[in-house]
């Protein structure tokens, strides 16, 4: 299943950094792994209410980026 969607969910602080995000390749900060997916894919985000956020990707974008962010890292 290639093409499996794939949700990565973040919450914030108060002063609006990211606190948590899922699907963080190791080495990459919550903050750096939420500004890659929003220069990358910004379009699939979704804001929420309670300092929540989440992004619909597939499995093969998530995997792309989390190799690109590794690398760069």
């Amino acid at each position: 299943m290639d093409s499996a969607n794939v949700m990565i969910h973040v919450r914030f602080a108060p002063n609006g950094t990211v606190i948590e995000i899922s699907e963080r390749p190791p080495g990459v900060s919550p903050q750096d792994w939420f500004n890659t997916l929003c220069d990358k894919a910004g379009m699939e985000y979704q804001a929420l209410s309670g300092g929540r956020g989440v992004f619909r990707l597939t499995r093969t974008v998530v995997d792309a980026l989390k190799t690109e962010s590794v690398a760069a890292a």
